[in-house]
């Protein structure tokens, strides 16, 4: 039977690992302090991030029009709707901060219907209430942000981007401490 590792038996591939998960690691911690001491800064950097992201898109998708069949008007108006939305996002980040907002609130909803709809299903199991706990923090956490929307959005996509960022250069930096243990 073969096993695969996470890290196979190349030492250089190991040493580089553990630098490159260190260094990242602890840059994702940084800003993820930083998004946690000032969320409304990172919401708008999120939110002009995203803008970016958006703009990109519709470049590749004007190109993939061009390049594909140039009388498609709706490949010519998904382009330019895409584009429109990327230049508002970019240019007035607090409505893509809203927006971002509205997602994640919707995200929230959806998760505590289906985690409140697994507790029923898993209720004879003495740990039920654990994914109806889940549930229910996940419908408040929706509520929180619907309930001052879209002025809630410029803190909270700060905080939970903030908050994702941190644990991931936590789970970087373990990483990168096994692979110092397995180099050893």
């Amino acid at each position: 039977m073969v096993r695969y590792s996470l890290f196979s038996n190349d030492v250089t591939l190991i040493k580089n690992f553990k630098k490159m998960s260190m260094i990242y690691g602890i840059a994702f911690i940084i800003i993820g302090l930083l998004g946690l001491i000032y969320p409304v800064v990172i919401s708008v950097v999120t939110a002009i991030f995203y803008g970016w992201l958006l703009l990109f898109g519709a470049v590749a998708m004007a190109l993939h029009t061009w390049q594909t069949n140039k009388k498609d008007w709706l490949g010519w108006l998904k382009t330019f709707v895409l584009f429109l939305v990327a230049m508002l996002v970019i240019f007035n980040p607090l409505a893509g901060v809203a927006a971002l907002g509205f997602m994640f609130a919707f995200y929230f909803f959806m998760d505590a219907f289906s985690s409140i709809a697994l507790a029923f299903e898993l209720r004879p199991l003495t740990t039920w209430w654990v994914s109806l706990f889940n549930g229910i923090l996940s419908a408040v956490l929706g509520f929180i942000i619907m309930s001052n929307w879209p002025l809630s959005s410029l803190f909270l996509v700060g905080l939970l981007v903030g908050v994702n960022l941190l644990f991931d250069g936590i789970a970087l930096l373990s990483l990168g401490r096994l692979a110092k243990v397995i180099e050893e």
